[in-house]
């Protein structure tokens, strides 16, 4: 057996003799709660040879490979030992399961590994708990639902060659935290690959983006299915709008006396209505036109301020260029810094810059031409005034459409989430943490800017909030059970066992009454006949509300007929809600039922069968009520019948300088990095609490509990003193002010100011020298500055595609321009239908593909040449202005993505790796205060209401963090990496179990609000016991995830031998189980005095025993609760071995080629290729 031999020993052979056969132990609802013999131990105290058993339990030494199915017949337990499942002694272990023995090897045991990869999001069912819950008996643990537990800690430490022998010594360390380390077991690379690669998003499941082969065939597919969107969407009216916005102003000027009206720089007026185009809703559109009217008038007023000091005295009029030099310099970089601190004013300031270069760099000269000035201001202004009478004028939308459109997806996520039993669905799962994100998104669009609805801000905000309790619900739901499917597992369970090698448990009589796993068959049965009937009419109410709510809030938009649902979902909110609160009713009374029916065992919480099924219909009773406040509220908002009316922006001021609508965040580019960088902002604002928290230790006797309270009131008298002497806070000194200040400017916002300001003072100095001046104005050559300042972005510069793409689309403009003015020698209703050709395409791809820059520069590149040769009245040769602005795109362009890509570049696999140190991190903190705040608190600071909400917003952050870090990884595959292929596979995993570990905190502290574990046991002397047991299960997780966080962060290798924290769990359940036996010899003697003992009767003893049945109908439930809370801790402990594994494999492991893994890699990659 695996106790008795060394690692790496193979099986016994099928001729020995063993006192007991091989078995595996498998995960059934007859083996969960298998228990067996004590094993022999002999005089040194460690368990017999070859023929000895661990609990009656023998295995067969795992294996790498893919195993075998296993045929299985029940062991009868022996009579040595009374089993504990029987005995209803149930006592909670606190944040812990059980383990046999503490002189006893782990290796003895190997148990089989949970099935699927990700944790059960369970939640809690009733109302959490404001005090202790007192019981007659209070224990550590409930053995028999810790088993599973067991089993699914012990096959991690089935690999290691770890011996507990303490023989009766324990060491205290005097308070401190010593580390176990173990060697760790060997990880098969190719098998740890090949598992990752089910967790890659979608967006890899396309072909590759820089694949030549697909290149063609993909745009064909792209261009069928924008075709597609156009005739069946909405988006052909937005296409329609956006492209009448430029095309109006465009024939405008094409009429020889308006264009001779507007001026040489006629195009101004085409390129205003572009910037701000009218597909958008009316409130961003006034914004819009808002915004880049101020920001040209501050932009030619900064310009006419530096013409005017160039030009005050003949000194500097001499050296005008350094005088222009020097307030385009400081004005661009003070714009610059604004664009990257407040994306809210984005449609201020780029057209502030534009209007600023034009003053500083077209016409320049010793003497100034003032109107220009006017020759730009009037057409920005017109193309402002035509482009919002579009967008009023054609299909206004006045902000319903985008809440609607977010409401109708989310219902129809939350459809999928209610469609159980399902199989574990990563894709659902990720879904619905997108719809938590966008209904957080949708909502701040409408409260952003002005909008015209039905919808009054601050019902959306509480329907937002109704919506994301209801996903928060779904997301820690069960999605497998056997609550529907009694018989059918058990046919199932036989199926699966037709062929493979044969296991014989062999047992031994029993009574069928001493039968655990009748016991538990039965309990299975009944609640599955008297729950499943009540449960599943609870989801299709459930159902009906969902669809009730999505069609009043979708009529009440008034986009329907055109979004959904059908007109045959019924609108009948007050009917859906009476059905689902009679359901409630219904179940909630044959819940109770259930409880009190004496065929029902006391002792339920020992049956893992049992307790699964309880916390599967659980967490859907507490969905339903949290579904039955979404109805109320739809409800009021379905009776009040608000009309259509205007609403002012309804969100905080400082708040919106941070934010921008939906079009603006489309239009600007690196949308995903945008969303990236500011969700990992505000998680870190706050994160930084928990990160500034300390820990004081509580006090271990009275003297040191008077010390420490003498102390703490001295140090809040000095605190006091310190904060009221100004002039003493570190904090309000001017060392400290300028500290900050400094701090900050070494940001990447002062960074992208210093690329801009470097780039544009290298472009605009031909504009001022004297043999450069000529050509320069007379080409327009200052565009290339225009086009550096519109084209880089703050974060993102681009990759080798984006450079190749936006100079292809600046040469087409070009040349489309010159061919069409050339066609019929600037014929206007040639240039049009020209126009109209290229444009339509182009002006997609700027206002609604995902290629947003490379649209915007095809646009200009046509628009200037076009109308620029219709200005010059063949003073110059049209050749020669077509490939010179040409030439002057292409520099821009190139120009803008080569300074960032020299400066301080995007790297989106260093970005990735950095965040998900961060979010290692942040688990551990989360870890830290969930152990802190919800589990190990003292009587009286149970956690409040106030520290819920906030657990749960800080759980939202970090949902949006993991949905943006995935699409951070898409970006990836756009990344040319001169090395070595990128290897997304090991980053995928690694979110995928930090999300895991995440998840399963979550649940834990969910379920932490029905239980304490110092109240559930009350017995300071087992607490003291286990106090520093359970310190070193904390701080091994803790310990791991800081060291994990730190090479990730600085790409150094993770060291080899880390603190074993299934190993310190282990020791903490050995110590638990030695305790929980003690407490049961205690219990048995007690009971057996109370028999012989005289009990008084009366009105008195009868209320006192009603009481005591109540309070042992909600412990049985904390039972339950603990089940699932203890689950999840182990779990997160398996999630924590995966952690370490893909960890090591993106940074090596200390002692060992980093590279090992490039083989495997190479290999998936040519399965790719493939």
């Amino acid at each position: 057996m695996e106790g008795s031999q060394q690692p790496g020993g193979a099986d016994l052979p099928q001729g020995t003799t063993t006192s007991k056969p091989t078995i595996e132990r498998r995960r059934s609802r007859a083996l969960s709660v298998l228990k067996s013999s004590k094993p022999k131990v002999n005089d040194e105290g460690q368990s017999s040879g070859a023929g000895g058993v661990a609990k009656g339990i023998l295995h067969r030494r795992p294996t790498l490979g893919p195993r075998k199915k296993e045929k299985h017949i029940q062991i009868e337990e022996g009579p040595q030992r009374p089993n504990p499942l029987v005995n209803a002694s149930s006592i909670y272990m606190g944040s812990y399961g059980p383990s046999p023995s503490a002189s006893r090897p782990i290796s003895m045991r190997s148990m089989r590994s949970p099935g699927s990869p990700r944790s059960p999001r369970n939640s809690a069912m009733g109302t959490p708990r404001h005090s202790a819950m007192a019981t007659p008996r209070h224990s550590l643990s409930a053995i028999g639902t810790n088993t599973v537990h067991l089993e699914e800690l012990d096959h991690l430490l089935r690999d290691l060659n770890v011996h507990l022998e303490t023989y009766g010594i324990q060491e205290t360390r005097d308070g401190f935290f010593d580390a176990p380390f173990f060697k760790p077991p060997k990880t098969d690379k190719e098998e740890l690959m090949r598992s990752a690669r089910g967790t890659l998003p979608a967006s890899f499941r396309k072909k590759h983006p820089l694949s030549v082969s697909h290149f063609l065939p993909k745009q064909w597919h792209e261009l069928k299915s924008v075709v597609r969107r156009l005739m069946t969407t909405r988006a052909g009216i937005k296409l329609t709008k956006s492209f009448l916005g430029f095309f109006i102003p465009y024939i405008l000027c094409l009429i020889p006396v308006v264009g001779n009206w507007v001026g040489r720089y006629r195009y101004i007026m085409v390129l205003s209505a572009l910037f701000n185009h009218p597909g958008r809703t009316i409130g961003a559109q006034i914004d819009g036109a808002f915004l880049t009217i101020m920001g040209t008038c501050t932009g030619l007023g900064w310009g006419a301020l530096a013409l005017y000091v160039s030009d005050s005295t003949s000194v500097a009029e001499s050296g005008y260029g350094g005088v222009l030099a020097a307030f385009l310099i400081i004005f661009m970089g003070v714009m610059a810094s604004l664009r990257s601190y407040l994306i809210r004013i984005y449609q201020f300031v780029v057209p502030a810059g534009i209007a600023a270069m034009f003053c500083c760099l077209a016409e320049t000269g010793r003497n100034v031409t003032w109107e220009k000035l006017l020759a730009y201001g009037i057409p920005w202004a017109l193309g402002q005034g035509i482009s919002l009478i579009v967008c009023l004028v054609i299909a206004p939308d006045g902000g319903s459409r985008q809440i609607a459109l977010a409401l109708h997806d989310a219902f129809r996520v939350m459809q999928e989430g209610l469609n159980l039993p399902r199989t574990e669905n990563q894709s659902t799962h990720r879904q619905l943490s997108w719809t938590f994100v966008n209904l957080s998104q949708a909502y701040r669009d409408l409260a952003l800017d002005i909008s015209y609805t039905r919808f009054a801000p601050g019902d959306i905000a509480e329907v937002r909030n109704a919506m994301q309790a209801v996903v928060r619900s779904l997301l820690s739901l069960k999605t497998e059970t056997e609550l529907f499917s009694g018989s059918e597992s058990n046919n199932q369970q036989a199926n699966d066992s037709s062929d493979g090698d044969v296991v014989v448990d062999i047992e031994e009589p029993r009574s069928r009454q001493a039968s655990t796993g009748t016991i538990e068959e039965q309990a299975v049965n009944l609640v599955t006949k008297t729950l499943a009937g009540p449960t599943e009419q609870l989801l299709a109410d459930m159902r009906n509300g969902l669809d009730c709510c999505n069609a009043v809030l979708l009529g009440m938009s008034g986009y329907r007929k055109y979004i959904g649902p059908p007109p045959e979902v019924s609108s009948d909110v007050l009917g859906s809600l009476v059905n689902l609160r009679k359901a409630k009713i219904n179940f909630d009374k044959l819940h109770k039922e259930l409880i009190n029916d004496e065929a029902f065992p006391a002792t339920f919480s020992n049956y893992p069968d049992v307790v699964e099924l309880f916390l599967f219909v659980n967490p859907v009773r507490q969905t339903a009520d949290s579904l039955e406040s979404l109805l109320v509220l739809v409800m009021k908002m379905q009776q009040s019948q608000k009309k259509w009316r205007f609403y002012l922006p309804h969100y905080p001021f400082h708040k919106s300088l941070q934010r921008t609508n939906a079009q603006v965040r489309h239009d600007r580019g690196g949308m995903t990095t945008g969303l990236f960088f500011r969700s990992q902002r505000e998680l870190n604002a706050l994160m930084i609490g928990a990160q500034k928290s300390t820990f004081q230790p509580l006090p271990r006797n009275k003297a040191e509990e008077s010390a420490a309270t003498s102390s703490q009131e001295s140090d809040d008298g000095d605190e006091d003193v310190i904060m009221n002497n100004e002039t003493s806070s570190p904090k309000k000194t001017f060392r400290y002010k300028l500290w900050k200040v400094l701090h900050r400017a070494q940001g990447f916002e002062m960074r992208y100011a210093l690329k801009v300001a470097i780039v544009v003072s290298m472009l605009s100095v031909p504009a001022w020298l004297e043999q450069s001046r000529e050509w320069y104005n007379d080409y327009q050559s200052w565009w290339a500055v225009i086009v550096v300042w519109i084209m880089v972005h703050p974060r993102t510069g681009g990759n080798i595609q984006d450079l190749f793409t936006r100079s292809f689309c600046a040469i087409l403009g070009a040349i489309w321009g010159g061919v069409a003015h050339a066609a019929r020698d600037g014929n206007p209703v040639v240039v049009a239908v020209f126009a109209a050709i290229y444009m339509i395409p182009m002006v997609y791809r700027y206002t609604q593909s995902s290629h947003t820059r490379s649209g915007l520069v095809g646009c200009l590149s046509f628009i200037i040449v076009s109308l620029d040769l219709q200005a010059q009245d063949n003073r110059l040769s049209n050749i020669n202005i077509a490939w010179t602005l040409g030439v002057a795109f292409v520099v821009g362009v190139i120009s803008a993505i080569l300074v960032s890509w020299l400066l301080w570049p995007f790297v989106a696999r260093h970005e990735l790796r950095k965040s998900l140190s961060g979010m290692i991190y942040y688990s551990a903190l989360i870890y830290r205060g969930v152990v802190a705040q919800y589990i190990y608190y003292e009587e009286g600071d149970e956690p409040t209401q106030e520290d819920i909400t906030r657990s749960e917003m800080l759980e939202g952050r970090l949902r949006e963090a993991f949905v943006r870090m995935r699409h951070l990884l898409a970006l990836t595959r756009h990344e040319i990496r001169l090395r070595e292929p990128f290897n997304p596979l090991p980053y995928s995993a690694l979110i995928e179990s930090c999300e895991a570990f995440f998840e399963n905190l979550v649940e834990v502290r969910q379920f932490s609000l029905y239980f304490h574990p110092n109240y559930m046991s009350q017995n300071e002397a087992v607490s003291s016991e286990l106090l520093p047991y359970r310190r070193d299960a904390v701080a091994s997780i803790l310990m791991t995830l800081y060291i994990l966080a730190g090479a990730l962060r600085g790409k150094r290798r993770v060291p080899r031998y880390l603190p074993s924290a299934m190993v310190a769990r282990k020791r903490l359940l050995d110590r638990m189980e030695e305790l929980e036996m003690e407490q049961q010899e205690e219990e048995r003697s007690k009971d057996y005095n109370d028999e012989h003992a005289e009990v008084p009767l009366g009105k008195n003893n009868n209320q006192t025993q009603g009481k005591q049945n109540a309070e042992e109908s909600g412990m049985r439930f904390a039972q339950v609760y603990q089940f699932a809370y203890s689950k999840g801790l182990t779990q997160c402990v398996e999630h924590l071995e995966q952690l370490q594994k893909y960890t090591k494999a993106i940074c090596g492991e200390v002692g060992f080629d980093p590279d090992d893994f490039a083989e495997v890699e190479h290999k998936i990659e040519d399965e790719w290729n493939r």
